[in-house]
Parts: C-alpha cells; sequence; structure tokens
C-alpha cells in the first residue's frame, strides 16, 4: 500500500534530508498493557502495515486530524504517492477488530492514515485477502465417505477374488455348418431339391440351440452338470460356484455364465468358451456340446432327406394309380367291343369299301358295253344288274361299320364313335406312362440323395484342455468395481454440493 504526503509539509519541517523522507518503524510507547502475543502469520507478504514518520505538536496541529469516516479538507492538494520498497522493515501488529469496512476516498482526493487514538503515531491495518485454510467438518465426511463406499468395498472386493474365489480352467471348440455344393439329379427334375431349403440360417439354428434348456438337460443328464459346477463349494466360493441342487431354469441361467458363445454372422463361425473348476470337466462339457451340435445337424439334414423322399413318393404312387386307371379303361374298352385297335380294323374296312368300289365300277362298265351290243332281254345284262346291286349293298354296309353311312353296326354304335373313343382312352395312357417315368426319375433321384450326407458339422478348433486357469480375471473385475464405485461416489459428492450450495 502507497502513502501520500504533501509538499508544504515537507517544506515545513525544516527542509529534511532525503534519509529523512522515508518512513521510520514506529516506536512503541513505554507504558503499554500487556497483550498476548499474535501468531505468526504464515505468509508475512499477506500482512503488511504502512507506518508514518511522527510529527512535530506543530505540524500535526496545523495538519487536519484523519477521520474513520474518510473525510478530507477541499483545500487540501492531491500528494505524491510513496512506494515503500520492499526492502523496507514492516512491523506486525496483532489483529485488531475492525467496527466496519473503510470508506474509500473519493476521485481525486489525497488518502490520509487512519488514526489508531494514540499519539504520536498512525498505522493502517489491513485485512489478509486470503484467510488460513483448516480442516471442517465436511472435508472429514467427505473422506470418510470415500473410505465407506471406494476403498472397503475394494478392499473387500480383492480379497474375495484373490483369497476366496476358486481358479476357473477354459476350454475352447469352434466350428461351423458347411453344405455340399454339388448339384443333384433333382435339381435337374422342376427344382425338387428346394424343398430341402430352410428359411434361417443352419447356423443360426444351431447358435439358439446350444442356449437352449434342450441341450443343458441333455448334458446335464450325460455328465451331472450340478456336480461339475459345485466342486468349488458354494460355502467357500459363493460368487462363482453352482448352488445345487436347484431347478433347470437355474442351471440354464448359470449354463449361460459357464459358456460363452462368439457367433461370427458373416463367416458363419461359431467358437465356444466352456468354463469349469478343472480342465477335465470343461473338456469334457465341450465334447459334448460338439457331439451334440453334430447330431442337431443330422438330425436337421436327415428330416430334409425324408421329406424330399416323402414327397417323391407321393408322386410317384399318384403316377403309378394314373397309369392303372388308364390301362384299365383301355382294357374295358376292348372286352366291350370285342376289338384290339379299332384304329386297325377302321382301315381295313376302308379297305374292303374301296375294293367293292372298284368291283363296282368295273361291272358298270361291262353292263354298259352290254347294253350297247345286246339284245334288252339278253341274261347276260340282268346278271351283271344282279351282281352291280350285291356290290352296293356289300359297299352300303360296309361304310355302316365304319360310321359313314347312315346305318350302325350291330353294338347300336358307329365305328366313329368307337375310335374317338378309343383314342381318348389311348392318350390318356401315354401321360400316365410319361407321368410315371418322370416320377419315378425323382424318386430314384431323391433316395440317392439320402444316401448322400448334404450337410454336416466341420470342426476347425477341436475341444482344447487347458493348463493354467484363466478365470475369475482378478485385475480387470477389481479394476471395474473401483471405477463403478469411484463413479457412484463422485456423483453421489457433486449432488449433495450441490444441494448443499442452494441453501
Amino acid at each position: 500500500m502507497t502513502t501520500a504526503k504533501p509538499k508544504a509539509q515537507e517544506e515545513a519541517a525544516g527542509g529534511a534530508s532525503p534519509a529523512a523522507k522515508q518512513p521510520q518503524p514506529l516506536k512503541k510507547p513505554a507504558k503499554k498493557p500487556a497483550k498476548k502475543p499474535a501468531k505468526p502469520a504464515a505468509q508475512p507478504s499477506t500482512q503488511a502495515a504502512t507506518q508514518f514518520t511522527a510529527q512535530s505538536g506543530a505540524q500535526r496541529a496545523a495538519a487536519p486530524q484523519p477521520s474513520l469516516t474518510a473525510a478530507q479538507p477541499e483545500a487540501q492538494p492531491p500528494r505524491p504517492a510513496e512506494v515503500f520498497s520492499p526492502a523496507q522493515p514492516v512491523e506486525s501488529s496483532p489483529a485488531q477488530p475492525t467496527a466496519g469496512p473503510k470508506a474509500e476516498p473519493a476521485a481525486g482526493q489525497p488518502q490520509q492514515p487512519a488514526s489508531t487514538g494514540r499519539q504520536g503515531d498512525a498505522t493502517i491495518k489491513v485485512r489478509p485477502p486470503v484467510t488460513e485454510s483448516k480442516m471442517r467438518t465436511r472435508h472429514v465426511y467427505l473422506a470418510l465417505s470415500f473410505a465407506i463406499m471406494v476403498l472397503l468395498p475394494v478392499a473387500a472386493s480383492g480379497i474375495y477374488l484373490w483369497g476366496f474365489a476358486k481358479d476357473q480352467y477354459v476350454s475352447h471348440v469352434a466350428f461351423s455348418v458347411r453344405s455340399e455344393n454339388a448339384n443333384s439329379a433333382m435339381e435337374l427334375l422342376g427344382g425338387l431339391s428346394q424343398i430341402s431349403g430352410s428359411s434361417s440360417s443352419d447356423t443360426d439354428i444351431l447358435y439358439e440351440y446350444i442356449q437352449s434348456q434342450e441341450l443343458v438337460q441333455k448334458i446335464n443328464d450325460d455328465v451331472d452338470l450340478r456336480t461339475i459346477w459345485s466342486k468349488a463349494g458354494p460355502s467357500e466360493d459363493p460368487l462363482f460356484s453352482y448352488h445345487p441342487p436347484g431347478t433347470i431354469e437355474d442351471l440354464v441361467d448359470y449354463w449361460n455364465r459357464m459358456v460363452h458363445i462368439t457367433y461370427d454372422s458373416t463367416g458363419g463361425l461359431l467358437e465356444l468358451q466352456i468354463l469349469a473348476f478343472t480342465p477335465e470337466d470343461a473338456t469334457q462339457i465341450s465334447e459334448r456340446i460338439y457331439a451334440e451340435s453334430t447330431a442337431l445337424i443330422n438330425e436337421l439334414s436327415q428330416i430334409a432327406r425324408e421329406d424330399a423322399i416323402r414327397y417323391a413318393r407321393e408322386d410317384l404312387d399318384e403316377a403309378v394309380e394314373t397309369l392303372k386307371d388308364a390301362r384299365s379303361a383301355v382294357t374295358g374298352f376292348r372286352n366291350r367291343y370285342q376289338i384290339v385297335d379299332p384304329t386297325i380294323d377302321t382301315q381295313d374296312q376302308m379297305g374292303v369299301v374301296s375294293s367293292l368300289q372298284q368291283q363296282l365300277a368295273a361291272s358298270l362298265v361291262e353292263l354298259d358295253i352290254l347294253n350297247e351290243s345286246s339284245q334288252p332281254n339278253d341274261p347276260r345284262v340282268t346278271q351283271l344288274e344282279r351282281k352291280i346291286r350285291v356290290i352296293e349293298n356289300r359297299i352300303e354296309e360296309e361304310r355302316r361299320k365304319v360310321g359313314v353311312g347312315s346305318g350302325m353296326i350291330a353294338s347300336g354304335e358307329v365305328m366313329a364313335d368307337i375310335v374317338g373313343e378309343y383314342e381318348r382312352l389311348s392318350v390318356d395312357q401315354q401321360f400316365a406312362e410319361q407321368t410315371y417315368t418322370t416320377t419315378l426319375a425323382a424318386f430314384n433321384a431323391a433316395r440317392a440323395e439320402a444316401g448322400r450326407q448334404s450337410r454336416y458339422l466341420a470342426a476347425h478348433v477341436r475341444p482344447t484342455q487347458a493348463e493354467r486357469s484363466t478365470y475369475p480375471q482378478r485385475p480387470m473385475l477389481l479394476a471395474l468395481i473401483g471405477g463403478f464405485l469411484v463413479l457412484v461416489w463422485s456423483v453421489l459428492v457433486l449432488v449433495v454440493y450441490s444441494l448443499r450450495d442452494r441453501r
């Protein structure tokens, strides 16, 4: 802090030397009541006292007395400020209670030292800007809450992980579902191979099957999972050990904790990590999982093959029945009309008609010649006329048989209707024979496909057996627990302090 002194007072002092102009330490009076010594300041820079030299009685009488209200005479000109150098001695005085904040001088007015109430000295005491840091109750509560919420749980977790948690061993197994890409004979017969297709991937089905209750129940019946996973002792390791007997739902939940599945949907790869408290048990469980997965894929393939064979067999049976009905209809037709092939009989009858027509034409020519060269009563003419009538009657009769004429055969049906019915039955029989040939080939192809395994489980990592334990991952678990507790504690502290600041 700087102080200012008017030039007029310096001249009245009788031209004091420059050394006298420097402020001197104020001497204490001889008789001063004893006071308790003040505590030494922690930092001398925080307590500074500006001291002024003692003036003569005449000079103090001539100068106006400063007041606590900081009232300054208007006639007094502003004084230049004197800055104390750090080398000047500063005497610290015990802290005195103040009545209140001191009034600041108005702009342009000189600053006057405050009166201490004693004759011969004047001092200005400045409170330190920063108080000394002290331990408060809230700091104790904050440290105590950190110890209770963070340090104690982390220490308890570390003691449990390294002192009570049992070692766990991991067995790895990885496999994928593969299908044969070679085209079979079924694909050439109208897309019958699509019957064995599925709407979802076989790997997706296997992924869900490994986590299902059915697989857990099967493996538990074979190797007794409850006994294997309770070897650590529920009383010694209650967090990581299985608590027998439990329900099947409890066993499935613990199964999902001890069997870790990684599924690569891009390549269709499945990787499993099976945990147990002994390496032999982990390997045994992984082998059972691989065996049951293989059985599931083979069962899916067998179901697809049986479906394909069943559909082909049904088509073949239907074609056989259709062919039997067509052949039975043809046989009934032949038995009813006593004709093996009406088309052949029609051709023969048409040949007879053609021959009779030729004979009729020759007889008519001969009759015309006789009529021109003989008498009307010539017996040869009468004989030729009789022959012509017989030939015409025969032609008419033959035409009735083939349905050309207006008559019918003895059965009451014309030959054209018989031939039409026979042709219809013949076409049905030919279609039934072709259908039977096609379905028989499809059935043979389906049966050949059934003898070949189209889908299979390929293991690129066989079940392994561990030599050292890798679980539980103690450092990682301890770090996660500590980080979570610190996060929770920090949030609670921020909430408490925010509520405290609002009050």
